[in-house]
């Protein structure tokens, strides 16, 4: 259960912190159409994951209990795009070159690919009266 409450935890602050940031930016940033909030969030997502990776690694910093409360808590509410830079690093590390790619190609466009399907399949789910607003 404790491991429960420190992801919920670290979740809600880094989904604080990206939403924060993301409207920080959207006010003062734009670049025509690009999606500067979430790409500069994805991007500060991934290089506090391998600041904290590394020093962590290197100086046996943190316990089990912190790095699930950085990684899949706060990093993983901030972006889960950390995530999968942090999983797809470390199977390149291992040696893994085949699989990271795989799972970066997979990654990529399956999920694009889904998220096309979800869009495709809310045109057809009939609704009894008006949808919701």
């Amino acid at each position: 259960m404790t491991h429960l409450f420190l992801v919920a935890v670290g979740g809600a602050a880094g989904s604080v912190c990206r939403h924060y940031l993301a409207v920080f930016l959207a006010h003062r940033i734009t670049v025509g159409e690009f999606p500067v909030a979430t790409w500069t969030v994805n991007v500060v997502g991934c290089l506090a994951a391998g600041i904290i990776m590394g020093l962590s690694e290197r100086l046996t910093l943190l316990s089990a209990e912190a790095r699930l409360l950085i990684f899949s808590g706060l990093l993983g509410g901030f972006t889960t795009f950390s995530a999968f830079a942090v999983e797809t690093v470390t199977l390149l590390r291992r040696g893994d070159t085949g699989t990271a790619l795989l799972y970066a190609f997979l990654s990529v466009t399956i999920s694009l690919a889904a998220l096309g399907l979800g869009l495709s399949l809310s045109q057809v789910i009939p609704w009894k009266g008006e949808p919701p607003v």
